[in-house]
């Protein structure tokens, strides 16, 4: 769970420079509904980011397997929620739209996942 301490801790600081990259050097050069979608990518991520701290802190409490599946699937969320949202909104290709909820589908696993292996975890 080290390495994804460490993915967290560097995603939730991308999540900053992209935020803060999409307020000042993106600002004119997308349109308004362009910029929403980054910064919706940038928030989801950045939810991601401290959730998946939460997982390896309760890792180290209740060690489960069901906890490594959740930040896996946290991760994925990740990369095919935000990640297809930036470049939509950066290329307006099309096709990177559909990959989206995909991304929200691997988010919605990765927290039941997180619910389950809680209460299997109540007898520790």
């Amino acid at each position: 769970m080290k390495i994804v301490l460490f993915f967290a801790a560097f995603s939730g600081m991308l999540s900053v420079i992209l935020g803060a990259f999409a307020a000042h050097g993106l600002k004119n050069k997308l349109s308004v509904s362009q910029l929403e979608t980054f910064q919706i990518g940038v928030q989801y991520q950045m939810y991601h980011s401290l959730a998946l701290i939460l997982v390896v802190i309760l890792y180290r409490q209740m060690p489960q397997s069901l906890l490594v599946y959740s930040a896996g699937f946290m991760l994925a969320g990740m990369l095919f929620f935000s990640g297809s949202l930036y470049v939509l909104a950066i290329t307006q290709i099309k096709w990177f739209g559909p990959i989206t909820p995909l991304g929200g589908l691997f988010f919605i696993i990765g927290w039941a996942l997180l619910m389950v292996s809680v209460v299997k975890g109540v007898g520790y």
